[in-house]
């Protein structure tokens, strides 16, 4: 049980940061679907720029970037390491996953807009989990082949659970967009 934290530490955490009264995360949260949009628009920029071979969008680009970056700094406090680029990329992903899911629920593939979705919601959650130094890389199994887990305590049999899958029940009880 190494490289596994306790659940209960875990849920520690997620209410000592849910209970900061400075921290909103439904702002937050909207604050990084704005970010998400951002990275799309300069990415749609770049393509427009190729497509068109008009370099006029290259300035576009650069302050597109220039208030994504500003925003980012908001919700992005750890620099350690590249966390701020996988911050970027792990919303950049979700985004890009959450909207080929769009694609295929107006297809009427049901199932497969699911599973797509679901792995979206991961990502972002992963976002979070790793901005709200919920995980670290302490807690990440050294076998490349396992899980990063938690010890679950709901039986006296120690199960596990992926990251991914706490820190999305965690997502949706923490973060709510409604709250005013």
């Amino acid at each position: 049980m190494k490289n596994k934290i306790n659940i209960s530490n875990f849920l520690k955490k997620v209410e000592k940061i849910t209970a900061q009264k400075e921290l909103d995360l439904s702002s937050d949260e909207d604050l990084s679907i704005g970010i998400m949009n951002l990275i799309s628009i300069e990415e749609h920029l770049f393509f427009t720029s190729q497509k068109t071979k008009n370099e006029k969008y290259l300035d576009l680009i650069n302050e597109i970037r220039s208030i994504r970056t500003e925003l980012m700094k908001k919700i992005i406090t750890d620099y350690e390491g590249e966390i701020w680029c996988v911050s970027k990329h792990l919303l950049a992903a979700s985004m890009r996953i959450m909207e080929v899911g769009t694609k295929e629920l107006k297809k009427g593939n049901k199932k497969q807009a699911w599973d797509l979705f679901d792995k979206s919601f991961k990502l972002y959650s992963l976002f979070w989990g790793l901005n709200l130094d919920l995980i670290t890389t302490k807690e990440v199994n050294k076998n490349n082949y396992q899980k990063i887990s938690f010890i679950n305590e709901t039986s006296n049999k120690q199960k596990t659970a992926s990251v991914f899958s706490k820190l999305s029940v965690l997502m949706q009880k923490a973060v709510n967009c409604c709250k005013e």
